[in-house]
């Protein structure tokens, strides 16, 4: 499974309409996430730009950005930013695969 970052803010629609009729997010998250043979392993509400983050482990990038197409049509959000998350074992591939290819790739501009 792949680990992805979701960072969302809501319209000031959306909190209207939270407020009047509070409920558990969470659940409805946890509900799109396991459609998608995935599940959610936090959500985090918070004050800033974003009003919140969900943290999902889903099968590839397809069922995460569906999920995101998802919530996303539903026009109750401002704003909504899906990261692919990486741990340190993987970005040890990346470095070592960048190392392999460092010798290919020539910077704009400079020709070899």
């Amino acid at each position: 499974m792949a680990k992805y970052v979701c960072f969302f803010t809501y319209t000031s629609d959306a909190w209207a309409r939270m407020i009047q009729s509070p409920g558990d997010r969470t659940a409805t998250i946890r509900q799109v996430a396991d459609s998608l043979g995935g599940s959610v392993e936090c959500v985090y509400w918070m004050f800033g730009t974003h009003d919140g983050m969900v943290i999902i482990d889903v099968p590839d990038s397809v069922s995460a950005a569906a999920m995101s197409v998802t919530a996303g049509s539903s026009g109750a959000f401002k704003t909504m930013e899906t990261r692919e998350l990486l741990t340190q074992e993987q970005l040890g591939q990346v470095l070592s695969r960048s190392k392999d290819v460092t010798q290919a790739y020539q910077p704009p501009g400079q020709q070899s």
